[in-house]
């Protein structure tokens, strides 16, 4: 005769360091996971339907406003697609600054996520708030890191949350040049916090994981990337921006308001890890020796390794930050201007999270008739369900419910997904059979 079905349900109805909504559905039976479902049920926002009808002019501004944390990306995407449509080229001066200005966003984002949403998972703790008596220094370097990163959106941007600066064809208004150099005298003295950081995080005690999974990101003929690029894959994928649809695929599943996405059919991780895992080489030389004292290497099939990944990039980004502002002058005009061309505009780029892709399809007036937003935790949703399987099944799941549920927060919270840019995330229910 068969075992009745005992369900447990554990509710943990506002947890922190997360950003959205939604649940974990675990079935397990004979000590294996039958059933495992990362349930987001935020309700759609409609970003993609409000855009349409309005002037390509508009879209940087409206698309900042989908995420708090990440504005820059949704911008950057934005302007690559709609610039590349009309057969803009921005200048030497624009993207030079918009390589700064997504290395702010890296930096306030990353500082954010390692100091506060992460650490207190690997050292014991409920809350950075409970660290701080005793990792106060490690609280105040993550303070440091963030603000400068908020303060080079700002200097760009007109604010740090949703900038309002950026413009197709580039920025609004320049920087004055003592404020940049202002600026810069604290980034480089933010050097050794950015190089103690990498230290730091290589030497937490993240669970030990291996596991085989494709990793997806920009690859840039020279640079790290960030803001431009050719989409790559592990397995050989070397294709345009513009071709991402006819590789990767976005299905909805029953138990997610949110699309799954696969490539050739399976779940892929986009993010830090996989940046770095595909562009080690890339790398700032005093960063790739930072990173060579740890004893980390990369490419890495253990997905904790995503936090020591953003610590490098952290150091990455100020450096670069550092060098392209070293020489700053003021130009003659920061932005150009050129015909509008009715026709469909593509633009990836790498939000601290992950490859952000758009699609725009304008008319003759410069109006938008469709667009299609694609942004990273859609993409690594499916990895991340692979991922709890793999992680749990490691640490046994006959364990206790609620070692269950700990580990699955740590396994999620490694990835930053940003399900709504809300504050609470996880109800588990468990089903034993």
């Amino acid at each position: 005769m068969a075992m009745a079905t005992r369900e447990i349900r554990l509710c943990v109805p506002v947890l922190t360091r997360v950003e959205g909504e939604g649940a974990l559905d675990l079935v397990i039976h004979n000590d294996r996971i039958d059933t495992l479902r990362l349930r987001i049920f935020e309700p759609p926002r409609f970003f993609e339907k409000f855009l349409e009808g309005r002037e390509y002019g508009e879209v940087p501004d409206l698309v900042a406003r989908i995420c708090g944390i990440c504005p820059v990306a949704y911008q950057m995407s934005a302007v690559q697609a709609i610039e590349g449509l009309f057969g803009l080229d921005a200048g030497p001066w624009v993207q030079a600054m918009r390589r700064v200005f997504y290395c702010g966003e890296w930096m306030q984002s990353h500082a954010l996520h390692i100091h506060w949403l992460a650490a207190p998972d690997f050292l014991g703790y409920d809350s950075a708030v409970d660290m701080a008596a005793s990792h106060a220094e490690v609280l105040r370097r993550g303070l440091v890191l963030q603000g400068l990163g908020n303060a080079i959106v700002n200097l760009l941007g007109g604010r740090s949350v949703h900038p309002v600066g950026v413009r197709v064809g580039g920025f609004h208004a320049a920087p004055r040049s003592a404020d940049v150099a202002a600026l810069h005298g604290r980034l480089v003295a933010a050097l050794p916090d950015a190089e103690a950081l990498v230290a730091w995080a290589a030497a937490l005690p993240l669970p030990e994981s291996d596991q085989d999974f494709v990793s997806v990101s920009l690859r840039h003929p020279r640079d790290y990337p960030m803001n431009e690029g050719c989409i790559v894959a592990t397995g050989g994928l070397d294709i345009p921006v513009s071709e991402y649809e006819d590789h990767f695929a976005q299905d909805q599943v029953a138990h997610s308001t949110a699309l799954f996405s696969t490539l050739h059919g399976r779940p892929y991780l986009v993010g830090p890890l996989a940046r770095l895992n595909l562009n080690a080489d890339r790398l700032h030389p005093p960063v790739r020796s930072t990173l060579a004292r740890t004893g980390v290497s990369f490419p890495s099939r253990n997905p904790f390794h995503g936090l020591v990944a953003r610590a490098v990039e952290i150091h990455q980004a100020l450096v670069e930050a550092i060098g392209l502002l070293a020489d700053y002058r003021e130009p003659a005009q920061p932005a150009v201007s050129g015909p509008v061309r009715p026709g469909v505009g593509f633009g990836a780029t790498e939000a601290p999270r992950g490859l952000l892709w758009h699609r725009y399809e304008l008319d003759s007036a410069g109006l938008v008739r469709h667009a299609r937003l694609i942004p990273p935790t859609s993409q690594n949703q499916a990895r991340i369900e692979e991922d709890l399987r793999c992680a749990l099944e490691a640490l046994g799941v006959d364990r206790d419910e609620e070692v269950l549920r700990k580990r699955a927060e740590m396994v999620i919270r490694s990835y930053d997904p940003c399900i709504s840019c809300a504050t609470h995330f996880l109800r588990v229910r468990v089903a034993r059979v």
